[in-house]
């Protein structure tokens, strides 16, 4: 039993040896031939691409040959052009030098002639030298022969003759400046006044009075004490924020803001009453109180400005334009409030400029902004009328109105009929009964200015100012003026005060001469 399974094991592992062998022989024939086949593929591959290639070498020989040809005709042109631009520009190289030869030849020929010209020119100054001295010479024993038969030296004689021409010349003048003025007068001066009249009659504002002082009143004296404060240290607070000066006196239920500024005014009247209202009154209140009414007051003047601008029809105006414009509201110039001046001063302008058929919108605009220049923000040396027309120009107005502007105290020169309008209507608003309060002492230096620049002139024997300065009155010495040097005498006092003084209006100069004869009957 143990023999067989010996034996059977045996068998199978031989037979498994076998087997093994016998598939190691048939893998390897298959190898073998699969081997042979790739062999044969590679071949066939290498055969066809070795075809291929030469096939694709002779198109590439075939291109290169044809781009070369391409180019080659391309080259060619390319040099057939560049020869004929060569032959072109060596043509005209010598055309130019042709032409520059003939101008040369020309500009000798010319040279020639100058030069003989010059010659001819130099001999005919040399004879004209010559003739000048004969003349000259002829003309001194002339002026000796006339000097010895009248008796009298060349400069004598010319000097005589220069007064006499001199006489006669202002005599002359003053003839035809009186005709030209007297016939000015008859043609203009009546449509000047009903000009002027017409548009003072159509134009009724409120006479104006501006004071360095407002009037604060109380519910009672107790809110006094109150307001000055233990040792006074809320009045001093509100003195020290506000700029004004706060008097306390008795009188009964008020006390006074005094200041020359009408912003700081305003607002230590508008801070008092907020503070009297709410009651608490101590320093960082009013601090507080005072910060919030400037930024009010600041509020209220661009919207003053607004309105003033809408109420008179302008737009387009700057927002810093408007904003001065509403500052005017709190200043004042010779005690008229200036803002209703302005407004005035623009409706006049605008009925003016309507009456002579110039534009009102602008003539208006041009009077509303003429005073500008007086509500700066900071100090400045510059008379009003150039700041404002600095301030215009700067924010876009046109030059018409700059000019207008500028030029309504003659600064500058007028350079259109709009400036005239604007310094009329200036003159007529600052003029009107009322309207300005004028400083007596002022007012009396002003006329006895006048007086005394009538004084200053030969022949005066006395001078009145009457009619409020309006007019000058000058009774002269009938022996020493005569009626010429009357009418004269009146256009040099006139020219005097002009240059001299500064006067708003006009002044009338009036020049009596009288001459009396008397005689006693005994």
């Amino acid at each position: 039993m143990g023999n067989t399974v010996l034996i059977i094991v045996g068998v199978i592992l031989i037979a498994g040896t076998l087997g093994f062998l016998l598939a190691k022989l048939l893998e390897k024939n298959n190898a073998s031939q699969i081997v042979s086949n790739a062999k044969k593929e590679a071949a066939n591959i290498v055969k066809e691409a070795k075809s291929e290639g030469e096939s694709i070498k002779k198109d590439k020989i075939l291109q290169a040959k044809e781009k070369f040809i391409e180019l080659k005709s391309e080259h060619e042109k390319v040099i057939l052009s560049r020869d004929k631009k060569i032959n072109d520009a060596e043509k005209r190289t010598r055309d130019k030098e042709s032409q520059v030869s003939s101008e040369l030849a020309k500009n000798k020929k010319l040279n020639k002639e100058i030069e003989t010209k010059v010659k001819d020119y130099d001999d005919r100054l040399e004879y004209l030298d010559k003739r000048q001295s004969d003349i000259d010479k002829l003309h001194a024993s002339k002026v000796q022969q006339l000097e010895v038969i009248s008796g009298l030296s060349a400069d004598d004689a010319k000097e005589q003759l220069v007064e006499s021409l001199k006489d006669q010349a202002k005599s002359d003048a003053m003839a035809f400046i009186q005709n030209a003025m007297e016939e000015a007068k008859l043609t203009a001066e009546q449509d000047a006044k009903k000009i002027i009249i017409n548009t003072i009659q159509r134009i009724g504002t409120e006479e104006a009075v501006e004071n360095c002082v407002s009037v604060f009143n109380l519910e009672s004296d107790d809110v006094k004490g109150r307001i000055i404060g233990r040792e006074g240290r809320n009045i001093r607070a509100i003195e020290a924020a506000t700029g004004v000066e706060i008097i306390v006196d008795d009188t009964p239920e008020a006390i006074i803001l005094s200041c020359f500024d009408s912003v700081r005014r305003e607002v230590a009247r508008l801070s008092l009453h907020k503070l009297v209202t709410d009651g608490r009154i101590h320093p960082a209140r009013i601090e507080e109180v005072v910060q919030k009414t400037t930024k009010q007051i600041e509020q209220e003047i661009v919207e003053v400005g607004k309105r003033t601008v809408i109420d008179l029809g302008i737009h387009g105006l700057h927002p810093e334009l408007i904003k001065a414009v509403g500052r005017m509201k709190y200043r004042s110039s010779y005690g008229q409030n200036l803002l209703q001046h302005s407004r005035e001063v623009a409706k006049l302008c605008a009925t003016m400029a309507s009456e002579l058929g110039i534009n009102p919108k602008l003539a208006k605009r041009a009077g509303l902004l003429h005073d500008i220049g007086k509500v700066p923000e900071t100090e400045s040396e510059m008379p009003h009328a150039l700041l404002g027309m600095e301030w215009a120009e700067k924010y876009g107005e046109k030059p018409d109105v700059c000019n207008a502007i500028g030029a309504h105290h003659d600064e500058i020169e007028m350079k259109t009929l709009l400036a005239p309008i604007v310094q009329v209507c200036d003159a007529i608003s600052g003029a009107r009964p009322g309207a300005r309060r004028q400083v007596l002492d002022s007012y009396i230096q002003r006329l006895k200015d006048l007086e005394d620049i009538a004084f200053g002139f030969a022949g005066v024997k006395k001078a009145y100012a009457i009619q409020a300065g309006r007019e000058l009155r000058v009774i002269v010495e009938s022996e020493k003026v005569n009626d010429e040097k009357a009418s004269a005498l009146s256009f040099e006092i006139s020219q005097k005060i002009q240059t001299d003084m500064t006067y708003p209006g006009q002044v009338k100069i009036t020049v009596i001469r009288e001459t009396r004869a008397v005689n006693i009957a005994k």
